[in-house]
């Protein structure tokens, strides 16, 4: 895992703005603490800040391979999981190689294969490949969009980069945000509409697109997208190839010269790669798998049972830790740091972000990588078999908006009227929902409740997970720490989504069909353990922080939050029971203490990014 950055253009000499390549690496030195590098020609300049996972020697960047005369140059983040097939294809095709690194197998595969190669590729990645002769840039995002990769367009300059700060470091980009950003920012957000990186004029590059930058201008080229067709299977036959994915995805992820561990929280994703990367240790003879869990100082004493989250997880993460002989460690987060961190983490995203959800992993993810550089995560699983309230609640399932956030209208009154008249939320919201809904591949002759779900389902992997994954990405990447996230496999997905509701939800219970295709890896009582999602705060003194510093921002005449947000509805609401989810901003993921916390994110992010509205 890495940083990269690039800027090309065909109409000036690129080698006078070398330091201003400089600056863009810099802000991607936090993704890459063992190394840098920069390509600098007439017409475009590459930079790169390396993790080292694989190879530590060999694969430093940007990395030049020849064809004949032809050069190519890539800067790349990400890993390639089936490395070894490739190189092996490729051997057999005629190249040689000199590393070991999985950056030198996939230019080796866009030599050969051209943009097709990413058709090839297994693995999370986001990378640009110059070609010095055709004058021409080749960009590309893993299926999933684990990796990130943002773009802008200025003149006749193009630049590229992990993290939208990279961008925001070349003059030529500005602080801006029109009624686009505003809506994205303060109606839609956490959430953020893929291809939209919210200031003015800056995109992202969609997951599964790749992307031809030339002088006659740029081509953009959906290369994955998934597909609605009839599952054939049984149950049995379903559960078992599950099973047999999941392994497979769990082998070829444990691969790394660097230590490793798994995030364990006890429920059921964490459990059972740590349960397969244990198990696979163990019969390597290597060292018992290194586990972390994340909790909160007093959390014990403030829990409170709900549907959301109806017991606590430190009981289960011994147990499951116990059970595959793990060498764990529990980290405890002090609720003033928590607090404290909020602006850090807000700096690490480049937007606010989803508050203590993110500043827990943020520090979190500061402790583990002291005594790992790999980890790998539980993520998407509830998105791939169904394990959120919004795919069992009929009332979320059958809402007329995005199911995680029933209820947009909320938000309204929240901005001054001249805001809302300018951005119209409730037109904004619908008309994202709306553009979601028409991207839905249909399944000929499916009746309409499994129509429904196969929506809601398209919903949370393109709406709701790309959240979750940025959020893993950057809380993670801001301490060098690689997370890896086994769930978003391709193959995995592109199976579960053919899969009917009936089979998912078997037995009436949340990932019905993942618990079944488990049996014999986990204990019986971890594996039908209720879900119980990333764990939050219940501590009062977090709640009275966090209102506190929101109350004092938003009474602040210097805060930019003053000429966009309705300040007196926050007091009112600082005045109700905070306590309880009366306040379901980001349905039952985020309320109360979290929209004051949002908001201490969004002022310092406007002040500190120098954020202009326009």
């Amino acid at each position: 895992m890495c940083g990269i950055t690039g800027w090309i253009d065909w109409e000036q000499n690129l080698t006078e703005k070398s330091h201003i390549l400089s600056a863009m690496i810099d802000t991607l030195a936090a993704r890459g603490p063992d190394a840098q590098g920069a390509y600098i020609s007439s017409n475009a300049m590459l930079g790169h800040r390396r993790l080292s996972v694989i190879d530590p020697v060999g694969g430093a960047q940007p990395m030049i391979r020849y064809r004949g005369t032809q050069k190519f140059v890539i800067t790349y983040n990400g890993e390639l999981y089936n490395t070894t097939e490739l190189r092996r294809e490729l051997e057999e095709r005629g190249h040689t190689f000199s590393t070991r690194c999985d950056t030198e197998v996939l230019l080796v595969a866009f030599i050969e294969w051209g943009s097709a190669c990413v058709e090839k590729f297994n693995g999370i990645y986001a990378f640009g490949i110059w070609d010095e002769v055709k004058q021409s840039l080749f960009l590309a995002r893993d299926r999933i969009g684990v990796k990130p990769l943002f773009y802008a367009e200025r003149g006749s300059s193009f630049l590229f980069g992990s993290e939208i700060k990279t961008l925001l470091a070349n003059p030529l980009v500005r602080p801006e945000i029109d009624e686009e950003g505003l809506a994205e920012v303060f109606m839609i957000g956490p959430a953020r509409t893929p291809g939209h990186g919210v200031f003015k004029g800056v995109n992202e590059l969609k997951p599964g697109h790749c992307m031809i930058i030339g002088r006659q201008g740029k081509t953009i080229t959906q290369y994955w997208s998934l597909t609605s067709k009839p599952h054939t299977e049984d149950f049995g036959a379903t559960a078992a190839q599950v099973r047999e994915l999941l392994i497979d995805t769990a082998r070829r992820q444990l691969v790394s010269d660097v230590p490793i561990c798994a995030l364990l929280s006890g429920g059921l994703d964490s459990s059972v790669l740590t349960a397969l990367a244990a198990t696979s240790r163990k019969q390597s003879g290597l060292d018992r798998l290194l586990t972390y869990s994340v909790d909160y100082v007093d959390n014990d004493l403030y829990f409170k049972a709900n549907s959301f989250q109806p017991n606590s997880d430190a009981p289960w993460v011994i147990r499951v830790s116990e059970h595959f002989g793990t060498c764990h460690h529990k980290v405890l987060l002090d609720n003033s740091e928590l607090a404290e961190s909020l602006k850090s983490a807000a700096l690490v995203r480049d937007l606010p972000g989803m508050a203590d959800i993110d500043t827990s992993l943020y520090l979190f993810c500061r402790e583990i990588k002291k005594g790992a550089t790999v980890a790998l995560s539980g993520e998407c699983a509830d998105e791939v078999f169904g394990g959120y309230p919004w795919f069992q609640r009929k009332d979320m399932i059958y809402a007329t908006t995005f199911p995680w956030s029933p209820h947009p209208e909320i938000r309204i009154p929240w901005l001054k009227q001249d805001i809302q008249n300018r951005i119209k939320p409730a037109e904004y919201v619908a008309q994202r929902y709306s553009d979601a809904l028409a991207e839905v591949p249909r399944l000929p002759g499916e009746d309409s409740h499994s129509a429904r779900m196969r929506e809601i389902f398209y919903l949370s992997l393109t709406r709701f997970m790309p959240t979750l994954l940025d959020r893993k990405d950057r809380m993670s990447m801001a301490f060098g720490l690689e997370v890896r996230v086994p769930f978003c496999d391709h193959r995995i997905v592109e199976y579960v989504w053919n899969v009917p509701w009936s089979m998912k939800y078997y037995q009436s219970r949340e990932k019905g069909l993942l618990r079944h295709a488990l049996e014999g890896i986990l204990p019986e009582d971890v594996l039908w353990r209720k879900k119980s999602p990333y764990p939050k705060t219940h501590n009062p003194v977090y709640t009275k922080t966090v209102v506190g510093e929101a109350l004092a921002i938003l009474n602040d005449p210097s805060s930019p939050l003053q000429q966009i947000l309705n300040v007196e509805k926050f007091k009112e609401i600082a005045q109700t029971d905070l306590s309880a989810s009366n306040i379901p901003w980001f349905g039952q993921l985020m309320s109360g203490p979290q929209l004051f916390a949002y908001l201490i994110q969004a002022d310092h992010w406007m002040r500190e990014y120098k954020v202009q509205v326009v």
